[in-house]
């Protein structure tokens, strides 16, 4: 069975879920903070692009630098499934400022931007990864000094499990706006 069709439809379907429970919201609503230093539901949404775009590049990059290695390794196994690390208490949920948010209460855009900019990175992905051999996907490696040498599928489902622990925080933020707040 092919994995990758599965994760991207994964990657879109738990996007457009987040973005469904944003419905209603204005614009000021996505962008009031829930606590001091807290992160926003704009800012989370820019977070998730900033990380996932600065990704890819390398990706893309392994992809055409070392595709040769991959077809050398193809017939070797590899994995296409990793734990959930982001749900690990020990994971060092700190890293996060490294993709700090461009946008923010102080300078924010419209939520049909924030959407767009997500909708047009996970095009480019799914762009990507469609139509790749996953023999030589599986068997091409970056290093992340939190996850070690991973191959370009489990880079994808990282990315994804990424994305869903911040779209699980953006779930709870939309519910805190009762009906009453919503315009």
């Amino acid at each position: 069975m092919k994995i990758i069709p599965a994760y991207l439809n994964l990657l879109d379907s738990q996007r457009e879920a987040a973005f469904a429970a944003l419905a209603g919201l204005s614009d000021e609503q996505i962008w009031q903070r829930p606590a001091p230093k807290e992160w926003s539901i704009g800012e989370i949404i820019n977070h998730n692009v900033l990380l996932i775009a600065s990704f890819l590049p390398l990706v893309q990059w392994t992809w055409n630098s070392l595709g040769w290695y991959g077809r050398l390794r193809r017939r070797k196994p590899y994995a296409t499934e990793i734990e959930d690390v982001y749900r690990r208490q020990s994971f060092p949920m700190w890293v996060g400022f490294l993709w700090t948010p461009r946008h923010n209460p102080r300078q924010p855009i419209p939520l049909a931007q924030l959407k767009a900019e997500t909708r047009e990175l996970h095009a480019k992905i799914r762009a990507f990864y469609t139509g790749k051999d996953e023999d030589l996907l599986g068997n091409l490696y970056l290093y992340d000094p939190i996850f070690g040498f991973i191959n370009l599928i489990v880079t994808l489902r990282i990315g994804i499990y990424h994305d869903q622990l911040h779209f699980d925080d953006i779930f709870k933020l939309a519910k805190t706006l009762t009906a009453d707040d919503r315009p």
